[in-house]
């Protein structure tokens, strides 16, 4: 069972100060320890201050900043289009989610519904990219903790997802994929992208989850090491507005795609009255690391029955909306070929006409692999927007890992760290 701390042991000092440690700490009973951010497990990124009681930890004191690049601020820089390839840097380990969340957010300030084709395009890769982003997460909270082979079982598959996001957009890590109102293009080939992602989700994928959850899921050593550890109730979760996998896996039933549907997981996505994609929430109820191992393995599970109910039922037609809309790129054919589109495509790039968004504001959230994403815009009525604002998981989860490892022996900071897959860039912006 996990070490827990009671007020009346006096472990936890009464000043709130953050200058207590250096100030008022005893070293005779006590030390202190820099917990990264040279550390492996906190890749370079992030900084724990701890107060260590032997080897428990008395008292964490988490640091951030260390990757801070301003990508809000640039928000006010750049137009509804261009600000994608900074969105796509914040959170690197699934980067093509990320775009699609943004252009989301700006699509709902202007009141623009984009094609069928594009929307089961941008749901197909939305769950290919929550399947990149928890095969990392998993595989490196295996490494963390020892299990290397599991490591390279979950990081190997990926490869095969950079290929497909290589051939949809030419660029393997950083897509920048989606455009207001459609995509940067349409699929070059669309049998080879159905070819591509059938071979993966049928053949790649399934054996690489069946050789890590048979190297780890029932281990001693892994077990030992997870369960218990690092536990948040589901009203503790709830208090803390977590999301995603870390709320699920303390049994809080929040997913955005089925309460706030958006793409092809609402119903009617194609205007002709088509349902919407089947899919279950997995739940867990202790809330430990080990059970948010177990809930990302199975959303990877519902992310491949996602994708095989879209991939054979793609739409043809379209994938811009520019005919009722004169803040979409036209189709290069369009440009090429008549006056309408020219003038369209010079006033997006060339000046500042084009973008008439309203004198307003909007938040546009998806659910991406580590919970709530969201982006609030403030809108002038400017080419650019007025304020950018993020609402990035990983801030809001990694606020509670003092909370989760005190109490702690020092050696299960990694479990802990490695259940909640904070990605750092996303998280100092």
């Amino acid at each position: 069972m996990p070490y827990t701390l009671k007020p009346d042991q006096g472990i936890t000092p009464d000043s709130d100060n953050i200058n207590y440690l250096s100030d008022h700490i005893d070293t005779g009973d006590r030390w202190v320890l820099n917990f990264g951010p040279q550390h492996p497990a906190t890749h370079t990124t992030l900084r724990l201050v701890l107060e260590l009681d032997g080897e428990r930890i008395a008292r964490c004191t988490p640091h951030i900043g260390y990757l801070h690049s301003g990508f809000e601020k640039l928000g006010e820089h750049l137009d509804y289009n261009q600000y994608v390839t900074i969105v796509s840097r914040m959170n690197y380990l699934s980067p093509v989610a990320n775009d699609i969340c943004w252009h989301h957010a700006v699509e709902s300030l202007f009141g623009i519904d984009i094609t069928p084709r594009c929307k089961v395009l941008r749901t197909i890769m939305a769950e290919l990219a929550r399947i990149q982003d928890h095969l990392l997460c998993i595989g490196a909270a295996g490494l963390d903790i020892g299990a290397f082979t599991a490591f390279l079982y979950s990081f190997n598959p990926r490869e095969r997802i950079y290929d497909i996001m290589d051939y949809i957009s030419g660029q393997r890590f950083h897509p920048d994929w989606t455009r207001v109102g459609g995509l940067m293009q349409d699929l070059p080939d669309e049998a080879v992208f159905k070819r591509m992602v059938k071979s993966f989700i049928h053949d790649d994928l399934p054996q690489a989850l069946k050789d890590v959850e048979g190297l780890v899921c029932r281990n001693r050593i892994f077990m030992d090491r997870t369960q218990g550890i690092g536990v948040f109730t589901r009203e503790e979760a709830i208090a803390w507005s977590l999301s995603g996998p870390i709320a699920r896996g303390s049994g809080v039933r929040r997913d955005l795609r089925k309460d706030e549907p958006y793409l092809c997981y609402a119903d009617n996505w194609d205007n002709e009255g088509a349902e919407a994609v089947k899919f279950s929430v997995p739940l867990a109820y202790e809330g430990d690391a080990y059970c948010r191992f177990l809930v990302r393995v199975e959303e990877i599970k519902q992310s491949i029955g996602i994708i095989d109910q879209l991939i054979d039922r793609i739409p043809g037609g379209p994938i811009d909306t520019f005919a009722d809309s004169k803040m979409v790129k036209p189709n290069k054919k369009d440009v090429y070929g008549s006056i309408e589109g020219l003038i369209q495509h010079f006033e997006l790039i060339m000046t500042n006409r084009g973008w008439e968004p309203p004198i307003a504001e909007s938040y546009g959230a998806n659910e991406t692999a580590n919970g709530e994403l969201g982006y609030y815009i403030v809108s002038d009525g400017g080419k650019v927007p007025w304020r950018v604002k993020t609402r990035p998981p990983s801030f809001i989860n990694y606020a509670v890992v003092a909370k989760m490892i005190e109490g702690h022996l020092l050696s299960d900071i990694v479990a802990v760290i490695g259940s909640i897959n904070v990605v750092a860039a996303e998280l100092d912006r």
